[in-house]
Formats: C-alpha cells, structure tokens, sequence
C-alpha cells in the first residue's frame, strides 16, 4: 500500500501561505529534475532512468540511450542539467556512477534530446572522477552552468576511510569541485593547471558529499551544500583554489563517536562553513527563490533535507544566513532535490521507493 500524505490543505509559515499538491509518483528514488522550454520536466530515477513529467503529471516512458550506471547504495543515475542553449542545441547533461577497473566513480555524461524526447543521441562521457575505488556511497553530484561558457560538477570523496584524505589533494578527484568547459574540456584559467601533481579540472578541495550547487542571481557566486559525518552538515561559498577542510576538520565527528582529523572545527588556511547544522539536515537540491509567486521569499534559498524529511528556507543577506526556517516536515518525506518552475512554483522530487514530485504553490 502506498504511502499518501495529506496534500491541498493550506499551509502558513512565516512569510507566506502556500499549499503543496501531488503532481507525481511511482518514480524510484528520483533525483534530479530540470525544465524544458515548453514547461515539462526532466527527471533522473537513481536506478537509472530518465523520464519526461509533463505539467499534469504523467510520465513518460524511460528516455533510450542512457548509459549503463552502478545502482547500488548511494550510486546510480544522479543530476540532469539542460544546456542554458538547450532551445538551440537540445544538450541534456547529467552524473552517474560509472563503473570500471577499481570500482566506480562520478562520472558527467552529455547527450542529445531527440525532438520527440524519446532518446539521446550522439552520447558522450566528458567527465570520469579518478581513481575509481569500491564502495557504493558519497558519489555527490550537481550540475551547475555559470552562464558563461563553464559548467561545475560537485563530487563525493567517496567515505572509504583508507582514501577520504584525498580530499586534500589534488591530484585526486575525491572530494573536489570541478569546473570544465562546455565541451568537457579544461578551462586554462582553472586554480590547478599547470601545477605538477594536480588534476586541471579541480576547482576546490575538502569537500565531503556534495549534493546541491546554485548560482546565486545578481551576484553571481557559486554556492553548495554537503553531507558532515555526525553533524557539521555544511552551506559553502565556492571560490576557486579554497581549501574547506574535510577530513581534517570538521564540524561533526565519526559515525563511532571519535573526533574528525584534527578534532577542531576549522583551522588556519582552511575555509569554513557559512552556515552549518549540527545535528545533520542530510542536505540535498537546493535553489535561490528568484519568481514571482512568493514575493516575500524573493533571494532566499531553499535546501531539501533528507534526515530532517523538510525544506529548509534560509534568508540570505551579504553572503550571510541570517534566518533559518524548517517547512513541510508534516508531510514526513526526505526531500531529494529542489527547483523553481518557470510558473514560479517550487517543485520537489521526494527519495522514496515511491518517489514523489510535488508543487509548492501560493495558497
């Protein structure tokens, strides 16, 4: 029997009254969602299918050309991201786990949307995360475009304890913000080119499980939240060549009790955390309110929550949070991602067996 929360009722919180409504289900552990241009959705299944919703919410069957993923634990098909010229070149970015020798891996795919959006073509692997290790958790992964020809991919350190610590190096993708070009090659201006032993696409390092990134309008900053172990779940200000830290400090401990690398919370040349929860949230999908039909919550920022089964609305003020909100958790579902529609609606995509995609709309 399948699990229904109440949906329609009007619910007032402190800055708006909205109602949240059922738009679909049955999907498996959905995980990514973005828009295309005539209002439908694309949504990614961690098993590793993707899917057309359309406005009233049926579903398509899966999209043919998607490659083979490992979906296992944590691991399967990941993020979708349109290309921003998606109306002219019909590009459909997305992140997986990709087996291969060692393991697997985060890997960045591209493909092309047939016009009927019943397959991808013309498929390419521009990314894989190295090494390739065992294991099926922290494979992240976001997608976000800046806009300006780059495209940023956040990505796990994999939770192994023997190979977390690459996190702090360089010359490893565990743990890192990359940044690439569209077409999947190296930007000459990434914080690591040249350097001997660094990888080029490595944007920033310390990163545990990254699961949301989201440029923020106007000004333009990256941003992005990742998993702590017990406790020290963390909201970063991404700048290129920064250190955040992980696993030598950290706001949390080991899920043994024990004290995280240093045992200190941060620490000099590491960056730390603009806002962090302690117990976790299990953060993932986030995205900066920027439509019209809540105009109270215009600039703030919406981050799901897993552990936590709500939304988490943070006012923001000069790269600062200075106010914190908790919605939804009546509803009892860990929210895998967050999205704003062209209608100016939040759209969540539910982790569950029967995972839902739901609407915030103004009541």
């Amino acid at each position: 029997m399948l699990f229904r929360p109440k949906f329609g009722a009007t619910i007032r919180s402190e800055r708006a009254a909205f109602r949240v409504d059922l738009l679909a289900e049955r999907l498996v552990h959905p995980w990514g969602l973005d828009f295309l241009p005539d209002g439908r959705m694309i949504v990614t299944e961690r098993p590793g299918r993707m899917r057309i919703v359309t406005a009233r919410g049926e579903l398509s069957h899966a999209i043919a050309g998607v490659p083979a993923v490992v979906a296992k634990g944590q691991g399967g098909l990941l993020d979708v991201a349109l290309h921003p010229r998606f109306v002219e070149n019909r590009l459909v970015f997305w992140t997986f786990s990709e087996a291969g020798p060692g393991g697997a891996s985060t890997a960045l795919a591209r493909g092309r949307l047939s016009e009927d959006g019943g397959r991808l073509a013309d498929v390419t692997i521009l990314f894989s995360q190295k090494p390739k290790i065992g294991g099926t958790y922290h494979f992240g992964s976001r997608i976000a475009f800046d806009g300006a020809g780059h495209l940023f991919a956040g990505l796990g350190e994999r939770f192994n304890d023997r190979t977390r610590g690459q996190a702090q190096d360089p010359g490893s993708h565990l743990g890192k913000v990359i940044r690439l070009n569209e077409d999947g090659s190296v930007p000459a201006d990434n914080p690591y080119v040249g350097r001997a032993g660094a990888l080029p696409e490595v944007w920033s390092i310390g990163h545990r499980n990254i699961q949301a990134m989201a440029f923020e309008p106007g000004t333009g900053a990256l941003w992005e939240v990742e998993h702590g172990p017990m406790g020290g779940d963390e909201l970063n200000l991404v700048r290129p060549g920064v250190n955040y830290g992980w696993p030598v400090v950290s706001y949390g401990l080991n899920y043994d009790g024990t004290k995280v690398g240093s045992g200190k919370a941060t620490g000099p040349g590491f960056e730390p955390p603009v806002w962090q929860w302690t117990p976790v949230i299990a953060p993932s999908g986030m995205a900066f309110y920027e439509g019209g039909a809540f105009p109270a919550w215009r600039g703030n920022l919406f981050i799901g929550g897993l552990a936590t089964t709500c939304v988490v609305r943070l006012e923001m003020e000069d790269g600062k949070v200075v106010h914190e909100e908790r919605l939804l958790r009546e509803l009892g579902l860990r929210i895998r991602e967050v999205a704003v529609g062209p209608d100016g609606a939040l759209y969540l995509l539910t982790d569950e067996d029967n995972g839902h995609l739901l609407r915030v709309s103004a009541a």
